[in-house]
């Protein structure tokens, strides 16, 4: 039993490693972590006021681009990313991103087949997400890849999903 029990502990902690590897400034995340976002992607950051938010642009080194805007609170309330490869959906997304997964064509919570015919649908059409209080879009093929997140509630007043587009 001394060996079962030392392989739980183990299991346990890379478990809890795991999970505190450091912040990210993910969607309803905090402003302080965009900092940590631009070492994990090796990215230049510029950032500019926008009028009610801030606009955080990070420059990955293959070129492509990551916008993370914050509002007056200090709360990333939307992320933009563009170019070759994808960025790091899952830390830019956050607890957001099993909903997206789920949207992409993953199996059910049942693993069911219905995940199945979902996955085979998604072939035709780019996941989205399109919930009270989040929206997420992507889209893109081998070598360019887009998209948008956005929580409306976290958005400041006037804020509206094309906005998004707009460059500083």
């Amino acid at each position: 039993m001394p060996h079962r029990d030392l392989s739980a502990t183990a299991c346990l902690v890379v478990a809890a490693l795991s999970l505190s590897s450091g912040a990210h400034a993910e969607l309803g995340g905090p402003l302080a972590s965009v900092e940590s976002d631009r070492g994990r992607m090796n990215a230049q950051l510029a950032s500019v006021s926008m009028g009610g938010y801030a606009r955080h642009a990070l420059t990955r080194a293959n070129g492509g681009t990551v916008h993370e805007m914050t509002n007056a609170d200090g709360q990333v309330f939307a992320v933009t990313w563009s170019g070759p490869g994808k960025p790091d959906l899952r830390a830019l997304l956050g607890s957001h991103f099993a909903i997206f997964q789920a949207a992409s064509g993953g199996t059910g919570s049942s693993g069911t087949a219905g995940g199945v015919g979902r996955a085979m649908h998604s072939l035709r059409r780019p996941p989205q997400v399109n919930e009270a209080d989040l929206q997420i879009q992507a889209e893109g093929h081998m070598g360019w890849f887009r998209g948008m997140a956005l929580i409306p509630s976290l958005a400041p007043t006037g804020f509206v999903a094309s906005d998004l587009s707009k460059e500083p």
